[in-house]
C-alpha cells in the first residue's frame, strides 16, 4: 500500500491491484464529459517496418504491470470517481476509424486507454483522468521498447523516458502532488471570454486532422530571432491568425474579443517531481484587439513576457492552491458524486472553455535511447478538442522535423490557412497532411 489514497487487491493470478483516488487536476474530467465529447489525447510512433500485432500484443501485456495508474479503468464510488489498475491488457485495436473517437462510459469503465496499430504505426489514446500527455509519453516509449526488446532481440536501457518493465512501479509516479505544492493564496477564477472561431460543426466522430510537418532547425532560428520559446513562438503565431480572422469578422474592433491561448506547463520540471498522473497546469496568454494594431514581434514580446510572469512555482502554487481548496472543506468531501458532479460542471462552464480560443500543448523535443532511434521513424501528439470549442493543438519535436498537429470538429479549415499565411508572411514552409486527402 503506497498512501492513503493508493490501495491494493489481488486479482484471480494473486498479483495485487491498485486503485487510486483521482489526482486535484483529473477530478474535472468525468464531470465535465457530455455526449459528445471525453477529454482523451493520442501519441503515436511510426515504426521502420509494420508492426507484428502479436509481438504488441505480447509486450503490452509486460508493459501494463508496469503503469497501474495508466493501464486503468475509471469506476464510480458513493464521494468521488476513482481508477482502479485493469486485471489484464486490453486487446489491441485496428485503425478502423478516424482518431479520438469518443471513449463512451461502458468503454471507460472496461479500460480507460486504447493502444491501436495501423500499418507501421503504434498509438495510445487515454483518458485524460488517467494522465497528461508527459505522462503518456513514457507509457508509448516504455511499450515500444518491450516490443523492440521482443520482436528483435535489441536491449533497449532504461532512460530517456524509458521504465524498466521488470521493475515494480514506484511510490513517486503514483502520488497526486498537487495537495504538496499548493500555495497558502488562492488565485483569482476571474477570466474575460476570449474570441470564439465558428465554423460548420461536423460529426465528431469524424473529425478533420490537419499535420504541419515543419523543419526543426528553422523554427528554433526563427524562435531564437524573436527571442521566444518554441511554445511562444506558436502561441505567437496562432495569435496573430485569430486576430486576422475576427477583424475581418467583426468590423467594429471595440466589439472584438480576446484572442488567449491556454498553454500546459508540466510542473515536474518545476518541482522536481516524477509524477506519472497528471501533474500539468495551465497558464493563458492574451492579446486585446481593441487596444490596438500589433505587429508579429510586438505578440512575440508580450506572449515571452506573459510567459515568464505566469509560469513561476509561486504563481502556479497559488493557482493550485485554488483548484485543491474544495478538496479540503469537510462538508464538500462528504458531498455525495453526483452534487459533486453538479458543482465541478457548473465551474467548468464558467471558467473553463469560454475563456480562451485553444489549447496549444508542446511536449518539446522528444528523445529516446540511441539503441530505439533506427526503429522509429516519427512522433505525433494529438488533442481531442474541447466541448464547445473547435480545435485543438498538439505539438511535438523528434529528429529533425516539428510536427504540428490540429484536430477540428467544423468543415472549414479556417485556423489553419490563417495560420499559412501568417507563416508565408515569416518566409516559413510547411508541408501539410490530412486524413481527409484534397479536402483540405
Amino acid at each position: 500500500m503506497s498512501t492513503s489514497k493508493d490501495k491494493t487487491q489481488k486479482n484471480t493470478q494473486g498479483r495485487k491491484l491498485h486503485w487510486m483516488q483521482l489526482d486535484n487536476a483529473a477530478k474535472i474530467y468525468p464531470a465535465a464529459r457530455t455526449r459528445n465529447w471525453s477529454n482523451v489525447f493520442r501519441l503515436s510512433a511510426t515504426l521502420t517496418e509494420k508492426v507484428d500485432v502479436e509481438v504488441l500484443q505480447s509486450a503490452l501485456n509486460v508493459t501494463v504491470r508496469r503503469f497501474p495508474s495508466i493501464a486503468a479503468r475509471l469506476r464510480k464510488g458513493l464521494f468521488w470517481y476513482y481508477i482502479q489498475e485493469v486485471e489484464e491488457a486490453p486487446k489491441i485495436m485496428e485503425e478502423s476509424s478516424y482518431p479520438l473517437v469518443k471513449m463512451h462510459k461502458p468503454e471507460v469503465r472496461r479500460c480507460a486507454f486504447r493502444v491501436i496499430v495501423y500499418d507501421k504505426r503504434i498509438a495510445v489514446e487515454i483518458f485524460h483522468s488517467l494522465t497528461d500527455g508527459n505522462g503518456g509519453l513514457v507509457f508509448l516509449k516504455t511499450l515500444i521498447a518491450e516490443y523492440l526488446e521482443q520482436k528483435y532481440g535489441v536491449e533497449i536501457p532504461a532512460e530517456q523516458g524509458v521504465l524498466d518493465r521488470r521493475e515494480p512501479p514506484r511510490k513517486e509516479e503514483m502520488e497526486d502532488y498537487f495537495h504538496k505544492v499548493a500555495g497558502r493564496v488562492p488565485a483569482s477564477r476571474k477570466e474575460t471570454d476570449a474570441y470564439k472561431i465558428t465554423g460548420t460543426v461536423e460529426d465528431r466522430e469524424r473529425m478533420h486532422l490537419v499535420c504541419l510537418k515543419l523543419p526543426a532547425d528553422k523554427v528554433k532560428a526563427m524562435a531564437k530571432q524573436y527571442d521566444v520559446t518554441v511554445s511562444g513562438l506558436f502561441a505567437a503565431i496562432l495569435t496573430k491568425a485569430m486576430m486576422d480572422m475576427q477583424r475581418h469578422e467583426v468590423i467594429n474592433f471595440m466589439k472584438q474579443k480576446p484572442i488567449k491561448i491556454l498553454i500546459p506547463v508540466d510542473l515536474r520540471r518545476m518541482y522536481g517531481m516524477d509524477s506519472l498522473r497528471n501533474f500539468v497546469l495551465y497558464m493563458i496568454t492574451e492579446i486585446d484587439p481593441r487596444l490596438g494594431e500589433y505587429d508579429f514581434k510586438e505578440i512575440c514580446y508580450i506572449i515571452k513576457h506573459q510567459m515568464a510572469l505566469g509560469v513561476t512555482a509561486k504563481n502556479m502554487s497559488s493557482m493550485i492552491a485554488t483548484n485543491v481548496a474544495p478538496d479540503q472543506k469537510f462538508i464538500l468531501r462528504l458531498a455525495p458524486l453526483p452534487l459533486k458532479n453538479l458543482v465541478m460542471k457548473a465551474i467548468f462552464n464558467a471558467v473553463g472553455e469560454r475563456k480562451s480560443c485553444l489549447s496549444l500543448s508542446n511536449l518539446g523535443k522528444v528523445t529516446v535511447p540511441k539503441s530505439m532511434e533506427q526503429y522509429v521513424e516519427r512522433m505525433d501528439f494529438f488533442l481531442s478538442p474541447p466541448a464547445t470549442l473547435p480545435y485543438n493543438c498538439g505539438i511535438l519535436s523528434y529528429g529533425d522535423t516539428v510536427y504540428v498537429n490540429f484536430l477540428r470538429d467544423i468543415k472549414e479549415p479556417r485556423l489553419e490557412l490563417a495560420m499559412h499565411e501568417v507563416m508565408r508572411d515569416m518566409g516559413i514552409v510547411a508541408t501539410v497532411e490530412s486524413n481527409r486527402g484534397n479536402k483540405e
